[in-house]
């Protein structure tokens, strides 16, 4: 019998369909994957704000992850958010347990707009309890300044890099400024420091890009390719994904990327 590459996706619900678990849902069977979801909690949002956060029982969360796990098993698991210290304390010795299995993590701490998505104690709870545990963390500039305690030195960011590894992972910082565009900056210990350097694209529609790019990542890690390998390719897919879906208008705020551009195009309202 033939097994599914499959993705656990542990992260919130929103009811826009373009950032938390609907996005990494998305995003995984996009890129060819089978998609499972553990919510963490639900948001109350439109495409301009956050306005409530309600999070999910902790042993509830934990069930989830255990029942696919145990049951069903996964080749590749993404946290995106958990929102509060306790469960992110309680989620690290529950992945401890399938550590045979490649972890991104997300750090989501701050939306599209600057708001802040995490509890502030929770912040060194991921340092400690799940940074260890990854194959590889994916903050954002924001986030990566939250987690650093200071800005990110773009020009010279190698002491940085080295600093959000220093618990063994790899990591990645998303849309650094930089004067082409926005750069993002990978490090390994066994690639050393890329960046990929990307013209900006001109779009508010980039609410849950770095929920749809670690996903990504995820995706071609269960199906095996290498660490390095995988990042090169969800950066191309994207950079195709908010490319396509800056050609949609989406409310009045932060819209969605175009998950499937690759294989279907919406047909646009009168046509």
């Amino acid at each position: 019998m033939k097994e599914y590459p499959k993705v656990l996706a542990i992260a919130g619900s929103e009811p826009l369909g373009s950032a938390g678990v609907q996005a990494d849902i998305k995003s995984i069977s996009a890129c060819g994957s089978y998609a499972a979801g553990a919510i963490t909690c639900i948001l109350d949002e439109d495409t301009t704000r956050v306005k409530e956060v309600f999070p999910l029982p902790v042993s509830l969360v934990i069930g989830q992850v255990r029942s696919f796990l145990d049951d069903v098993q996964a080749s590749a698991v993404k946290t995106g958010m958990l929102y509060t210290e306790e469960l992110v304390r309680a989620l690290g010795p529950v992945l401890a347990d399938y550590r045979d299995i490649p972890l991104v993590v997300d750090p989501v701490m701050v939306d599209s707009n600057g708001t802040p998505l995490i509890r502030p104690e929770a912040v060194r709870a991921y340092i400690e309890c799940l940074f260890p545990l990854a194959t590889i963390i994916t903050p954002n500039y924001r986030e990566a300044n939250l987690l650093l305690g200071h800005p990110f030195a773009e020009t010279d960011p190698e002491a940085d890099m080295h600093w959000l590894c220093h618990q063994g992972c790899a990591a990645i910082v998303k849309s650094v400024p930089h004067p082409h565009g926005l750069m993002d900056v990978f490090y390994s210990e066994e690639t050393g420091i890329k960046t990929f350097v990307k013209e900006k694209v001109d779009t508010q529609n980039v609410n849950g890009t770095g929920c749809t790019f670690a996903s990504s990542i995820a995706d071609y890690l269960s199906q095996g390719y290498t660490l390095n390998d995988a990042v090169h390719k969800a950066e191309d897919y994207i950079d195709g994904a908010i490319r396509e879906g800056a050609t949609y208008r989406f409310g009045t705020g932060y819209g969605p990327v175009t998950h499937f551009y690759r294989w279907s195009k919406a047909v646009p309202v009168g046509e």
